[in-house]
């Protein structure tokens, strides 16, 4: 017995996501309909699902309902499920604009890494504030072939490992995730991002996303790389697949 599920797709810099209207959280959405919902060639495509859902609807957002009406429950290409995806809330946000479910202004974003404050401009710019960068202690190494890079271990809701690379080729092809060490340090997996710097205010990135694979870009590692690299709170031109943007 099949199911009908209305559905519509976006994006964040080539960050592509299925987006499942859902206020009520009627459907049972398995790890297993949520890899075929994202699966390229027999399904819609994408980097992951998007569920949208009223907090209040949701038992691992009925805390936070009072703050915040909307829960992004948010689902890896993989069916796994994540902590928070930054392109994946700016995306979300525009659904609800899109939808009038929200006006243009601030609006509050619940996660399963807390609410998130976000502000739609009249222009249409999207604006989410990602909080601030955890940085765990330890030494964290990642490794592609035969090279091998100390990494950053950075916890922006979601567990990154941050590793500046002389040459973006470095990375190989990224078809499965690096391996890093120690094992502990991600015990449910790791985003891992390879970072070349171009310059004054200009870095260039690729990422491997826990339960996506490369994905054409990433927002929830840019607010790092500012702090990281000691630049003023606007003005950092990042590069990646997807396209250049702005923090």
């Amino acid at each position: 017995m099949s199911t009908r599920i209305a559905f519509l797709k976006g994006h964040g810099t080539e960050n592509d996501f299925v987006i499942v209207p859902d206020p009520e959280n009627t459907l049972d959405l398995t790890p297993a309909a949520v890899a075929a919902l994202c699966d390229r060639r027999a399904g819609i495509g994408g980097d992951g699902v998007l569920h949208v859902v009223r907090s209040a609807a949701h038992p691992e957002a009925r805390s936070m309902a009072a703050e915040a009406e909307w829960f992004m429950d948010y689902r890896n290409g993989d069916g796994s499920i994540a902590e928070m995806c930054g392109n994946g809330t700016r995306v979300f946000a525009r659904y609800l604009r899109h939808a009038g479910l929200v006006d243009e202004g601030d609006l509050a974003i619940a996660t399963r890494a807390g609410v998130k404050s976000v502000h739609i401009d009249k222009d249409g710019d999207i604006t989410v504030g990602m909080g601030s960068a955890r940085l765990p202690e330890g030494d964290v190494t990642v490794s592609v072939g035969e090279r091998s890079w100390p990494a950053r271990n950075v916890n922006m809701g979601n567990p990154h490992a941050v590793a500046f690379v002389d040459d973006l080729a470095h990375a190989g092809d990224l078809f499965g995730p690096p391996p890093f060490s120690p094992a502990a340090a991600y015990p449910e997996g790791v985003n891992v991002e390879f970072v070349v710097d171009r310059g004054p205010r200009h870095v260039a990135m690729r990422v491997h996303e826990r339960g996506s694979g490369e994905t054409r870009s990433c927002t929830c590692n840019r607010a790092f790389q500012l702090k990281f690299l000691g630049l003023l709170a606007r003005g950092l031109r990042r590069a990646d697949n997807g396209g250049d943007d702005s923090i």
